[in-house]
């Protein structure tokens, strides 16, 4: 669905909801290599949680899902001070595209669509809603350290710069921008995963063995694995 490489970069925090796994992969890996953070969901109620948790500023949402299906919930969530949403959907028909906008949805794309259509909707969107105008602040905090991702870096208690490589980043980026969650290593890996270093071929457990040793002020404590299930960022995080 999408293969055209771009440039565009964004603040702008994206939640793609589609009980198809393969097109939430394809869409998360494709729009986060533009700059844009993804979350993805396999249904509303994940969608809830995470919408109850992080700030999303554009929802791309398919129609037909198990349980309640895009409609619905486009209807639920559409309000003047929510994100934008997008409703993509293999049901293309003119009364189709009317309910979804009528529904509250302020684009209506038919699968499948093409990489430039995709790219150009989530622009015009966030355009409309200022997301791209006003980016936000993104330095953070966490038990003394400090972190700036749109600078890429990190200082500890002391304000001592510590050099971290980009799969390094990258990982630590999911924990910041997911504490106290429990993330899988396939979550992990998908965000870490980039085109230009050797580092996001390896083993996620590598990084975050790297990650801990960087951060060992809290040592183990900062990242807890969880048996069976991946890491958890224990830390409270605040923007500073």
């Amino acid at each position: 669905m999408l293969s055209v490489t771009d440039n565009s970069d964004s603040s702008a925090t994206l939640l793609v909801v589609d009980d198809d796994r393969d097109i939430r992969l394809l869409l998360a890996n494709s729009l986060g290599g533009r700059g844009y953070r993804v979350e993805t969901a396999s249904n509303t109620r994940a969608m809830d949680e995470i919408l109850a948790s992080t700030p999303v500023d554009l929802v791309i949402l398919d129609v037909m899902m198990p349980g309640e299906d895009g409609l619905s919930a486009c209807r639920r969530i559409a309000r003047a001070d929510g994100p934008e949403i997008i409703m993509l959907s293999a049901l293309g028909e003119e009364a189709d595209r009317v309910l979804g906008l009528e529904g509250g949805a302020g684009h209506y794309l038919s699968k499948p669509c093409s990489a430039r259509e995709i790219l150009a909707t989530v622009r015009a969107a966030l355009r409309r809603r200022g997301a791209i105008a006003a980016p936000k602040n993104e330095v953070f905090g966490f038990e003394g350290w400090r972190i700036d991702l749109g600078s890429h870096e990190l200082f500890d208690p002391k304000g001592v710069l510590v050099g971290l490589t980009d799969g390094e980043f990258a990982v630590l980026r999911v924990f910041i921008e997911r504490p106290r969650r429990v993330l899988s290593r396939e979550v992990l890996l998908q965000a870490a995963r980039g085109p230009d270093s050797d580092a996001y071929d390896r083993a996620i457990d590598v990084q975050v063995s790297r990650l801990r040793r960087k951060l060992r002020a809290g040592g183990d404590d900062i990242i807890r694995t969880v048996r069976n299930e991946g890491y958890l960022f224990v830390p409270r995080v605040s923007r500073l």
